[in-house]
């Protein structure tokens, strides 16, 4: 049985290039993106001041957003869909962005350089308005050759893209509770009073629906949102597999590769991965120092360790964002990975 390549236990050189104080203060705000000054300065052992002025540069340097991790299942959007195009004819990038500015489910996508040019994640309150999108674009993309593939996304067993305000805006929730939701999802790190005033509710009002919102499992964390260095390639791929009975323990070592991560990471080495139904079966989106490295530690692992699956794989690097944000941070993959464990049906 081939055995896991514990070489993922490097130390990227993405993170050599930041000081431990840095690392520290952007996974604090990765894992509790509301933690004061105090807590910052107690987390780092900066003092509040200099805290206060570290996390100025680090929230210019990174471009960093304070957004939520929301459940979408709990919020009634439970039509999560990852999709790939490949383009015939090259394609008026300007065209499809307003396409996908136009509607409300598609909450990320961006431009890719490899075996497909385009990324995008949507998600809907209806399979039936999904449906209705998916075809829409195909049709509006049609002059351009596409081919299109889309599939279904089981879990996100890391990771997660942030979602848009504009779908947000047509959940069928309690106005005030909307209302809260959509401007912590602006800026998580906004306080209760800023809240109040903006909306014009009342303290206490503000303080329960947050509270709600927790307890309800809506809110799965505050955490953040950093734009891409240029110096990091994220490589993206999506995998087709025929499984043999050795499926099982493959997919357990490249659990434990998923897992492995450097320590207080500044963006973490995996992600998202996510199980899929459809044209595919797997997706995951890796941070690497260059092509090259993302090439050996993860597509060329990952086609070695399921080469008795036939595998088929489409993969791709992450160029210019078209809509939405990428979701890159640094929570620490081990504590976040989220395992569901299957039962064989009798």
């Amino acid at each position: 049985m081939l055995q896991p390549r514990y070489e993922y236990e490097f130390e990227s050189e993405f993170n050599k290039k930041y000081s431990i104080v840095a690392r520290k203060i952007i996974r604090l705000l990765s894992v509790d993106s509301r933690a004061s000054i105090s807590k910052i300065s107690e987390y780092s052992g900066l003092s509040r001041t200099e805290a206060k002025k570290r996390l100025e540069r680090i929230e210019k340097e990174f471009d960093i957003n304070y957004v939520l991790e929301l459940n979408e299942r709990a919020l009634g959007i439970q039509n999560p869909h990852l999709i790939m195009a490949k383009f015939g004819k090259k394609p008026d990038w300007e065209h499809i962005k307003g396409l996908l500015e136009g509607s409300y489910i598609p909450q990320f996508a961006s431009v890719v350089e490899g075996d497909y040019d385009l990324l995008i994640y949507a998600n809907s309150i209806s399979s039936h308005e999904y449906a209705l999108w998916d075809k829409w674009m195909q049709i509006e993309l049609s002059k351009y050759r596409v081919s299109w593939r889309t599939s279904e996304v089981v879990h996100k067993q890391l990771g997660f893209f942030p979602i848009r305000n504009e779908l947000l805006e047509r959940l069928d929730m309690k106005d005030q509770e909307k209302r809260i939701l959509i401007e912590l999802n602006r800026d998580c790190r906004l306080n209760a009073n800023e809240i109040a005033k903006k909306l014009g509710i009342t303290l206490p009002n503000v303080l329960y629906v947050i509270s709600k919102l927790e307890k309800d499992g809506i809110i799965w964390s505050y955490t953040i949102s950093m734009g891409k260095p240029d110096w990091l390639t994220l490589m993206t791929f999506f995998a087709k597999y025929m499984p043999t009975e050795n499926y099982e323990n493959h997919s357990m070592n490249a659990r434990k590769a998923f897992m492995s991560d450097d320590e207080y990471s500044i963006i973490d080495r995996y992600v998202m991965t996510a199980p899929l139904v459809g044209s595919y079966d797997f997706f995951t989106m890796g941070a690497f120092d260059s092509e090259a490295a993302a090439m050996e530690h993860d597509i060329s692992y990952h086609k070695e360790l399921f080469k008795d699956e036939n595998i088929d794989m489409a993969k791709g690097t992450i160029g210019r964002v078209l809509l939405g944000r990428l979701p890159l941070r640094s929570v620490g993959t081990k504590d976040h990975y989220r395992l569901i464990k299957w039962t064989k049906q009798s």
